[in-house]
């Protein structure tokens, strides 16, 4: 039985990699999906001043808000999957996800970037990729922002500028 861990965060491109898994479920209902989302630390400063339960509590709601469309989808089409929710780094976790369910391959949707931005971005599509032992297919999204298309590499211009102004 095939083995497919599907990280959802929550975003509009998750839709894709769904998608893909419902596609081939379709023609290979010998597949076992893993759902899982991963929510992200609080900070110690955070953490102290609140209890362990309702920060447990605050992600797990956040957990499952993420994964509610996710799992909407698979309903519709009556396929059977198994939901996780951790918190942790989110490409970390994910490995070591899918190394403790035993997975044999990882589908994750990412939005469309281009090179400038990718380059500026740490991305967890990447970190995952360079983590796991694990194939990873990675299902392009919907394109970028116009922030991330304008904004992103005009705010590097700038910096770059000032940075010259200032040492000439």
């Amino acid at each position: 039985m095939l083995k497919i861990l599907v990280p959802v965060a929550g975003t509009h491109n998750d839709r894709f990699a769904v998608q893909e898994v419902i596609k081939r479920f379709m023609s290979n209902t010998g597949m076992e999906v893993h759902l899982l989302n991963v929510q992200t630390p609080f900070s110690a400063d955070i953490a102290h001043f609140s209890s362990g339960k309702s920060r447990h509590d605050y992600h797990r709601e956040q957990s499952e808000k993420a994964l509610a469309p996710a799992r909407e989808m698979l309903d519709k089409f009556s396929i059977p999957y198994a939901v996780h929710m951790a918190v942790g780094e989110r490409a970390q976790t994910i490995t070591d996800a899918a190394r403790r369910l035993q997975c044999d391959e990882i589908v994750m949707a990412t939005a469309r970037k281009n090179s400038l931005t990718r380059w500026v971005e740490s991305s967890v599509t990447d970190r995952v990729v360079e983590l796991t032992p694990v194939p990873v297919e990675i299902i392009a999204g919907d394109s970028m922002s116009k922030w991330e298309r304008y904004g992103i590499p005009a705010a590097i211009g700038a910096g770059v500028a000032m940075v010259l102004a200032i040492e000439a």
